[in-house]
């Protein structure tokens, strides 16, 4: 996985720049990359103001590397880790009463406070306290020695697909002022969501009191993780997985009567009945999404097993040991960057383009 570090410096800062001005501040979420202390540099360098993690192991992996910055844990904390979570981090989001009572000891036995955002359920039906069941756990957050209560949060456009509309936003910033009138707290933080809040965020509606978006997708790839499109100025081409050619050959591509469905089989997206020169590559399902492979031009994808991924092309300077370079989702970006075997290659290199210029004349920003 090749990694260019400026351009994801950027893209985070195109969009802290254009937040700010918004009055929005930028959380940098790292766990697609599994808290890379790299990565999370760029981002830092970019100006977020702190980084985000969802699991205890990349918070250390960062706090290793010399990583001094805020983190947050995103991800409601184990019991079994309160303790840890209390001494990597400083602040988690949470929902469970049970588990900022265990924060609360944990902080205490350390002769610390911890800080702690509570998760609002605004429709997308994963993580969340009901909304009219936050004041009251606010109530309670304030009433525990160890901890403070630092904002409210919410999260969209994950498990139930729900969007960040205007109306949403509005009725989080209303809840953030009812849940200071009941705790008698003043929230530092509303945080409204993720990358999928930038159309949102942008545009022209009042921002309220949303003064926060945690943002992974769009600093890392440029893209709207709703439609997929590039984001203005944005680089979209920071990661780059690399994989080496196996074997090639020419071979006719098409359905055989009674063939095994092998689960791991079953992307199979191309079917073209003419003869085709097919190029295996070492790489598939166990290292990648390779439904998230972004296929160069004149090559197609026939299909990925656990670890082949089967190449198309009428390219004939590809041979065994070249090297095909794919441009990836946020889903594949995800798996590859944990994958035991991706190499993962961090770099800088000064822009040429700027990523507009190169978006409006339909190719990749130049590296000089």
């Amino acid at each position: 996985m090749d990694v260019d570090l400026e351009k994801i410096r950027h893209n985070t800062r195109t969009l802290v720049d254009r937040l700010k001005a918004r009055g929005i501040q930028v959380t940098a979420v790292t766990k697609a990359v599994c808290g890379h202390p790299a990565i999370a540099q760029a981002m830092r360098d970019g100006g977020a103001m702190g980084l985000a993690e969802a699991r205890l192991s990349n918070v250390k992996r960062l706090r290793r590397a010399g990583i001094l910055c805020p983190i947050t844990l995103i991800r409601t904390p184990m019991l079994s880790q309160v303790d840890d979570v209390v001494q990597a981090c400083e602040a988690s989001y949470n929902t469970e009463a049970s588990v900022i009572a265990a924060l609360a000891a944990a902080s205490r036995r350390r002769n610390t406070v911890h800080g702690i955002f509570l998760m609002v359920e605004m429709g997308d039906q994963r993580e969340g306290i009901r909304a009219q069941d936050v004041g009251n756990m606010a109530r309670r957050v304030e009433a525990m020695p160890g901890v403070a209560l630092k904002g409210i949060g919410a999260n969209f456009a994950c498990l139930g697909g729900i969007a960040p509309k205007a109306a949403k936003m509005q009725a989080l910033s209303r809840l953030a002022s009812e849940v200071e009138q009941q705790s008698g707290t003043v929230l530092q933080t509303v945080s409204g969501g993720n990358s999928a809040n930038l159309p949102w965020a942008l545009g022209a509606q009042a921002t309220h009191r949303i003064n926060d978006l945690r943002l992974g997708e769009a600093l890392m790839l440029g893209v709207d993780p709703i439609t997929g499109a590039q984001i203005d100025g944005l680089y979209q081409d920071a990661f780059t997985l690399v994989a080496e050619v196996i074997e090639t050959d020419v071979k006719p591509v098409r359905l055989c009567a009674g063939r095994a469905d092998h689960p791991l089989a079953r992307l199979r997206p191309a079917r073209d009945p003419s003869e085709t020169t097919r190029l295996l590559l070492a790489i598939g399902h166990q290292d990648t999404n390779a439904a998230g492979l972004k296929m160069p031009a004149g090559q197609t994808l026939i299909g990925a097993t656990s670890d082949h991924l089967v190449i198309g092309t009428h390219d004939p300077t590809l041979g065994v040991g070249s090297e095909m370079r794919f441009n990836i989702t946020y889903g594949a970006l995800m798996r590859a960057m944990a994958a035991p075997d991706i190499q993962i290659n961090p770099h800088k290199t000064r822009l040429g383009l700027t990523a507009s210029d190169a978006h409006d004349r339909g190719k990749h920003p130049a590296l000089v």
